[in-house]
């Protein structure tokens, strides 16, 4: 425990911090974890599966690990791979030689591509809620993160505040994209007039267009950041393992960012990401309607609890539902003040009933959006195992008597 003594010198310590970083606020999600691994609680707010990763691809890491592959490695068959599928699902044409980087996991990736194009002033169009690290990276590389909302309940593109959001510093555009990667928090798939839309914009403007998108052909998988006509990355389980894709001059230059702050992604592990992508088709039909039903039982449950789903996930593994309506909780209860504001429900969810949510207040960003709709919304993540689906199902209907 801090004594008063102690104060001046912690004002002072804190007074040497940069403003980036007093810029930054505790993440929302990893607190809420926190809280509930000291409560014991079911953990449905953080999207990692609790289920064993594939025995190949475990295999792999294990090989490589006693063969010695752990040091400073770039196993370039990734990029091989990466430029076929590029070719295949995109039609584009990327030299595996030098426009790949292969990075430490979807944060290092984003975070390396922000600095290598984003500079002091610089904004960031985002489109509203928004997945938390996309601030992060943009306020530490200096750039000015502008929201874009979309409109409830089905997230959809609004494209006049959409084209009201660009102005003469507009540097790049960041969104989830694809068919195949979706929107996070939401689960929103966008359309392809939706995206038409968007890719017009940022020729007009001249603007980058930064996007999560998935290398493969499969929903409910993995995650992967593509700059629209300049490349992406792809980042699978929590092996932390991601890479960037672009033309050369870009590449170059996140790689150098890369280099510079981590230096090589960890050697065993990438040779379990290369066993994943080569995985045989059937492995990822299976995996899909594994996900499929995940999501399926978990919208059942919220749904017969009282919870409105609005927006069935196309993607992703996360569920983001509208508080019943009889709820009247608010969101502006605190755990502590140095914390930040939790949902009331959620904090009762967690206590009362061990099962662990995100608030989805902490998604949405500004006065661009609803203060009293905000609230409604929270954010459950079904990549867990069947066991662990149904013991939360479980403990939810028993908290509300269903």
């Amino acid at each position: 425990m801090t004594s008063r003594e102690d104060a001046p010198a912690i004002d002072k310590m804190e007074a040497k911090l940069s403003k980036a970083s007093r810029a930054l606020n505790a993440s929302p999600i990893q607190e809420i974890s926190h809280l509930a691994q000291r409560c014991g609680a079911i953990n449905l707010a953080e999207g990692f599966p609790d289920f064993p990763a594939p025995p190949h691809v475990k295999h792999a890491a294990v090989a490589a690990i006693a063969a010695d592959l752990n040091q400073y490695r770039h196993v370039q068959g990734i990029c091989d791979l990466l430029a076929v599928k590029m070719k295949q699902n995109h039609v584009l044409d990327f030299d595996p030689l030098t426009d790949f980087v292969i990075c430490c996991g979807q944060s290092e990736a984003f975070a390396a591509t922000i600095l290598a194009t984003i500079d002091q002033g610089d904004e960031v169009l985002i489109f509203d809620p928004a997945y938390e690290t996309y601030e992060s990276c943009i306020i530490l590389a200096g750039g000015i993160p502008v929201y874009v909302p979309l409109d409830p309940p089905y997230w959809t593109l609004n494209v006049d505040k959409f084209m009201r959001s660009f102005t003469g510093r507009t540097k790049a555009v960041v969104l989830n994209r694809s068919f195949y990667s979706p929107h996070n928090p939401t689960g929103k798939v966008f359309s392809k007039e939706e995206l038409e839309v968007i890719a017009a914009a940022c020729c007009q403007m001249d603007c980058l267009a930064i996007t999560d998108e998935s290398t493969l052909p499969i929903p409910f998988l993995l995650w992967c950041l593509q700059i629209l006509q300049l490349g992406g990355f792809y980042d699978g389980y929590c092996w932390r393992i991601g890479w960037a894709c672009a033309p050369t001059a870009i590449a170059s230059a996140i790689r150098n960012i890369h280099i510079k702050v981590t230096d090589s992604a960890p050697a065993p592990f990438q040779e379990a990401a290369l066993a994943a992508l080569q995985s045989p088709p059937e492995y990822f039909s299976s995996l899909k309607a594994d996900y499929v039903a995940k999501r399926n039982f978990l919208i059942k449950m919220l749904s017969e609890v009282g919870f409105q789903v609005h927006n069935k996930p196309q993607g992703s593994v996360f569920i983001f539902a509208e508080l019943p309506k009889t709820c009247l909780l608010s969101d502006v209860s605190e755990l502590s003040p140095a914390t930040f504001p939790f949902i009331d429900f959620v904090k009762e969810l967690i206590e009362k009933a061990g099962v662990a949510a995100v608030p989805g207040r902490g998604f949405f960003h500004g006065d661009c959006n609803d203060q009293t709709q905000q609230s409604r919304y929270v954010r459950f993540a079904f990549c867990k195992s069947n066991d662990t689906l149904s013991a939360a199902d479980q403990k939810m209907r028993s908290c509300v008597g269903k």
